[in-house]
């Protein structure tokens, strides 16, 4: 008999044995500090993929919508990501320039979740940004054609052959970094017994308040 999805989704562990214990107690003043302490033990402890992080914006009608990101870089200036601002989430950034950050350390037991307002770097930085970028992943943004649907007769590899040709002296109008300057971030910290720990920032003046919250 077909067990029903609640049954198979009952069935599966959560919580990883062994998580790293944390103690709000000893945090940081910043939450910049802390995000690096935790992603260096995410790094230490084999967390695959620490840097991927979905990224929550909205659309034109208000609707939020969702994808997974990489972390470019971290400063105490704020969390960046690179896209193109052409594509979906580019053009809601735009119109809408706020967004969420939400990393998941499963292996962990942790996640964090950031938000706040959003602003594109220079066009200097964009540029160095874009040519660090490998070869091929530059071509397919100068093909311009992110998250449209291909037609008939189109193809993804001959777009991305195309526009190798001379990639190397080329730049992108539209390769942008955003930096999301966090208004909140959270730190959640899994436990066995379902008592979780969240420490809470929370952007005040020049510096930061800090709040324990109800798992």
């Amino acid at each position: 008999m077909t067990s029903s999805a609640g049954d198979l989704l009952r069935g599966l562990a959560v919580f990883p044995d062994g998580m790293r214990p944390f103690d709000p107690g000893s945090a940081p003043e910043s939450p910049h500090d802390l995000f690096l302490r935790w992603l260096a033990a995410a790094i230490d402890d084999g967390v695959p993929a620490p840097h991927a992080v979905v990224l929550s914006t909205a659309d034109g009608d208000g609707c939020p919508d969702a994808r997974v990101v990489v972390l470019r870089d971290l400063d105490e200036g704020g969390f960046s990501f690179a896209t193109s601002s052409d594509s979906p989430k580019g053009r809601q950034l735009n119109a809408t320039p706020h967004a969420a950050l939400t990393f998941f350390w499963q292996a962990a037991g942790r996640q964090i979740r950031v938000s706040g307002p959003v602003t594109p770097a220079s066009a200097e930085e964009n540029d160095a940004d874009f040519r660090r970028r490998h070869p091929a992943a530059r071509a397919l943004v100068l093909a311009g054609e992110q998250s449209e649907p291909i037609l008939a007769g189109e193809s993804v590899s001959a777009a991305v052959e195309r526009e190798l040709d001379g990639i190397e002296g080329r730049g992108s109008a539209t390769w942008t970094v955003y930096r999301v300057a966090p208004e909140r971030i959270e730190f959640w910290q899994a436990d066995a017994d379902r008592r979780h720990t969240r420490l809470r920032y929370v952007r005040s003046g020049e510096g930061w308040r800090r709040e324990l919250l109800w798992p």
